[in-house]
This record gives structure tokens, sequence and C-alpha cells, in this order.
């Protein structure tokens, strides 16, 4: 027990820079919503869901981070800062990342049962601070969703989701293979949600200066051998 819970707060150290100690960590109110959904979560599957409830609205109250007890959360979740929503039938894979005011939300069945109507989030997923995620849909691993974006439709494994409604952008195969980019963005190691549209403004006419050096380069090889076979 007290193992996993060191493996869990360096789990998050390692995605948070600010944390001098595991005890700073342990203030956390993602560690506090997380611990008390593991209490709300057993007794909502035992039915006891006056007191999942209770449990539920009682961490809410302290963190400011609704996790409705029905939703299935993995190893690792770290919810840095708070005002995130977390719908009954949202399922979260390990070491998923969630910044401030983030919503997991449902979709109304048109039957009026209640299926799956929230996201599935897997292993490694970055969710950018006020992005929404909506729908029973999934979201592959490694995925990251952009600040602000809002996702409606199945996000494809290790794409970056940007805009409203959100669409993948291009990513350098160098950026890709990092283990984690702060806010699930692809354009820089320090980034500010504030300067969300410059940043990938930039990152756009990198990607697109790239495309034309190529192009440039292909254009030349294919001027050479057109010469070289107008002397032959």
């Amino acid at each position: 027990m007290l193992a996993t819970l060191k493996s869990y707060l360096d789990s998050i150290k390692a995605r948070d820079p600010a944390p001098r100690s595991r005890w700073e960590i342990l203030l956390y109110p993602g560690v506090l919503a997380v611990g008390m959904h593991r209490v709300a979560h057993w007794l909502f599957e035992a039915n006891l869901f006056f007191l999942a409830r209770f449990v539920n609205h009682t961490a809410r109250f302290l963190t400011a981070i609704d996790i409705h007890p029905g939703a299935k959360i993995g190893r690792n979740l770290f919810i840095d800062h708070g005002f995130t929503v977390i719908g009954e039938t949202a399922e979260i894979g390990d070491n998923v990342t969630i910044y401030q005011c983030v919503t997991l939300g449902g979709t109304n069945p048109a039957n009026g049962i209640a299926g799956k109507r929230h996201p599935t989030l897997e292993d490694g997923v970055i969710l950018g601070s006020g992005a929404q995620v909506l729908g029973p849909i999934t979201v592959g691993k490694r995925a990251r969703v952009g600040a602000n974006a809002v996702v409606t439709r199945d996000v494809p494994e290790g794409a970056v989701m940007v805009g409203i409604p959100a669409k993948p952008t291009l990513v350098d195969v160098t950026e890709y293979q990092k283990g984690f980019v702060p806010y699930g963005t692809p354009c820089s190691d320090v980034f500010d949600p504030a300067t969300q549209k410059l940043e990938l403004m930039k990152c756009e006419i990198e990607t697109m200066q790239k495309r034309i050096a190529e192009l440039m380069v292909e254009r030349d090889a294919a001027r050479e051998d057109r010469e070289q076979r107008d002397r032959a």
C-alpha cells in the first residue's frame, strides 16, 4: 500500500516541476479527489449509492473536482488543479494527465437508457486546460488534446487535437516520441495556455517551412536529372 502511494506520488512529481517533496503533493486537490473517488467507487460497486454520492459530494466540496462514483479510473491519474468534471460512464486508463477546467461529458441517450455515454481515455493521454471531451468516444493512447479544444469524435493513438471542433495537427516524430509534454501541446517544452494560438501558428509555420524545403530539394533533384538526360 505504501509502495503504491509512493509510486503514485513519484509519477506526479515526474509530470509537475512545482513540488519539492512527496508531502507537498499529498496536499494537491487532485490527489485528494482521486483518493476519495476510490472509496466512492468501491461503495458504488457495492450498490451503496447514497454513501457513494455522499463521498463524491464531500470530495467536490473540498477540491472543486467532481468525479462520479461510477467512473472507472486506472493507475496514476494526475488532475492538476481543480474544476474538473468526470461523468458516470467515463473510463480512464493509466498515467493520464488532466489539467484544470476539463470536462469528460456525456450525451443525452435518445432511448432514455443510461448506457455508455461518456469518453474513454486510454493510457498516457494528456488533456489541456479547458478541454471538453464529449460523448462515448475513445481517445487513443498517448494522444494529446490542446487547451480549450472540444472533442466529439474518436481520437487516434498519438494524435494531437486542437480547435473547436478539435482536429488533428501535424507533429514531428521527435515530438511524438517524447515521454511527456506539458499541457498536451506539441510546440514547446515550456507552454503558456494564454499563448496557445501563437504557439500553434508557430508550429504550423515551422512544419510548412520544412515541407517547402523538402519540395525545393525534390525540384532541384528533378531538374538535374532532366539536364543529365538532355546532355546524354
